[in-house]
């Protein structure tokens, strides 16, 4: 393919934009080669700046599920917009919003929103130490919660020790409020709350993590942190961004089985705008300002125009419909891999190919680096056949709406000529 507008596009944004992008991922700098500029994009593939199509199984990262630029959506934005840009005040797509997520997500009763992810987990965090008065938050390795000071950290050494920063510019006074566990590690979670349990604010994990792989977890070792959590009067946080409205009209908590105290969304509910979301019981949310004492405030929180997206994907999605023809695309990409002899990790319309031989592990430090090798060496193949992978091996992909049989089976079959070389 030829991408010389992409290339001439890339040496003008070095020279004024960090690194040429604004997300780290886009660079491209573990798969190799130059990023891909895009221009336009419509149902299950976009079109680069040199007019070469691709089928899109990255999906800006999970909020696309409708796919790109869903009638609609974009209908629903136009209108908006014709409207007003931006208040800065109250209107009614905020109650509407408030009222479509909140029916989807039963045990929860209030909602504050946001303009992203990581201010919904940052909002999510302050409001769990102003309600407990406790200082510590736990996390979980290989879940992702956003660019915020005291989450961007890894374990160091030791069972609950002083955590480390995987960012420069953190303070280890910032990081020494946060505790880390394996994941699928029961005895070290027990071991956790045994030390630090008087002290803990929140635990916080994704419960479908989706950053560092698809790991899905065992419901036991999620039962427990529930339980520990409760017997601890800590809060649990959910971080269901990602999975958020993906498998199902709601939560993975629901699937599940198991209530978190909070919930923390992003993604989806924007359908493709900058859009995040705190979810709790009233009594929780009526902590934060102008009730509370816990301050978050957003010129673009509640933006007229992001709501008017969210809004029209979610009720795109609220009969179910969508969610069963997800799960057949699903069914048929797994079953396609699986039967080329590529391993697979799936949750509904998330899928991670694992290109490595044995079933794909729960936990971060048990991904093999022959997956992570593999990968590299096959994505520029891949993207070379028109099929755009998520930049980077730990990433996930996504499938929406749109796609068609047709591209699942032309993608399956490029990576595994790929793969044989």
């Amino acid at each position: 393919m030829n991408r010389t507008k992409s290339q001439e596009l890339f040496s003008r944004a070095q020279a004024r934009i960090p690194g040429g992008v604004n997300s780290p991922v886009r660079a491209f700098m573990s798969v190799g080669g130059d990023p891909v500029y895009f221009k336009s994009g419509r149902g299950g593939t976009f079109v680069d700046a040199d007019d070469n199509e691709y089928v899109d199984l990255c999906l800006s990262w999970g909020p696309l599920i409708l796919g790109h630029a869903h009638p609609a959506v974009v209908e629903a934005v136009i209108d908006a917009a014709r409207g007003g840009l931006s208040f800065g005040a109250c209107h009614e797509r905020e109650i509407q919003i408030a009222e479509l997520i909140l029916s989807a997500f039963p045990y929860h009763e209030k909602i504050r929103v946001v303009s992203s992810g990581t201010e919904a987990v940052m909002t999510a965090i302050r409001l769990s130490r102003g309600v407990t008065g406790r200082p510590l938050i736990l996390k979980f390795d290989g879940c992702y919660h956003g660019h915020v000071d005291g989450l961007l950290v890894k374990a160091g050494s030791g069972l609950a020790t002083q955590a480390i920063a995987t960012s420069q510019g953190i303070p280890e006074s910032i990081t020494a409020c946060t505790l880390t566990c394996p994941l699928d590690d029961e005895q070290a979670l027990r071991e956790i709350f045994r030390v630090h349990g008087g002290q803990i604010a929140a635990a916080i994990i994704e419960p479908l993590p989706a950053n560092a792989g698809l790991l899905v977890q065992r419901t036991e070792f999620l039962e427990l942190l529930r339980e520990l959590t409760r017997a601890n009067q800590a809060i649990l946080i959910f971080d269901e961004v990602i999975s958020g409205f993906r498998l199902r009209f709601g939560g993975y908590a629901g699937i599940l089985g198991i209530t978190p105290d909070m919930t923390t969304l992003g993604k989806i509910i924007g359908g493709g705008m900058p859009v995040g979301a705190v979810l709790a019981s009233a009594a929780t949310m009526d902590q934060l300002a102008p009730l509370g004492k816990v301050y978050q405030a957003g010129t673009l929180s509640g933006n007229p125009v992001a709501l008017a997206a969210g809004i029209a994907t979610l009720n795109q999605l609220s009969d179910g419909a969508a969610y069963m023809h997800l799960e057949d695309l699903g069914w048929l990409m797994e079953s396609e891999l699986r039967s080329s002899g590529i391993g697979c990790q799936r949750a509904g319309s998330i899928l991670w190919p694992y290109l490595s031989s044995g079933e794909p592990p729960r936990r971060p430090d048990a991904v093999s680096s022959e997956a992570i090798n593999r990968f590299n060496s096959i994505h520029r193949p891949v993207l070379e056949r028109g099929y755009y992978l998520p930049p980077s091996a730990w990433e996930v992909c996504f499938l929406c709406t749109s796609h068609t049989p047709e591209q699942i089976r032309g993608f399956t079959r490029v990576l595994a000529e790929c793969l044989r070389g």
